[in-house]
């Protein structure tokens, strides 16, 4: 597994146009259990893929996938819904090489601070990313690849989170 990015929006045109084609993904993987139960999003995000192989799984099924004898000839970038849901993939094992937080659209109805432009966070989801980086990973911020890596609980820490 090449690469994670933690972005409630899944597939858009800078995952499938910038990230997937800068990693040299050929598999993506939309990860959220409840995302996983709707037949709509089944249908709709591969076909937002552009031609990329796409598979919109659970937490168990992706887990499953990637320690499968498939994955291993494939360069998968996986996209969390929500910061609980790549939380998850690490306590199931998955070690990817980088993990990105992109786009966090605001949740009506809750607590959240908009820690850039794009990235809306509570304060359980500032918990969330401090557990991620606990575990090892550095934690970046940026839309595209091009952008430059920001270290992302610095921007929380800043305001305030």
């Amino acid at each position: 597994m090449v690469h994670m990015r933690i972005d409630n929006r899944l597939i858009h045109g800078q995952v499938t146009v910038a990230w997937a084609s800068h990693l040299s993904a050929d598999h993506m993987i939309v990860c959220n259990d409840k995302v996983a139960q709707d037949p709509i999003q089944k249908m709709m995000l591969p076909a937002a893929a552009r031609g990329v192989k796409t598979s919109v799984l659970s937490v168990a099924d992706t887990l499953a996938y990637c320690a499968s004898p498939e994955a291993e000839q494939e360069r998968i970038f996986i996209i969390a819904k929500f910061p609980s849901d790549a939380l998850a993939l690490l306590d199931g094992g998955l070690k990817p090489q980088e993990i990105n937080v992109g786009n966090q659209a605001p949740i009506p109805g809750t607590k959240f601070t908009m820690v850039t432009r794009t990235c809306a966070v509570t304060p359980e989801d500032a918990a969330i990313y401090r557990e991620i980086v606990k575990r090892g990973y550095e934690l970046t911020g940026r839309m595209v690849p091009a952008d430059p890596k920001n270290d992302f609980i610095e921007l929380i820490a800043k305001k305030g989170l």
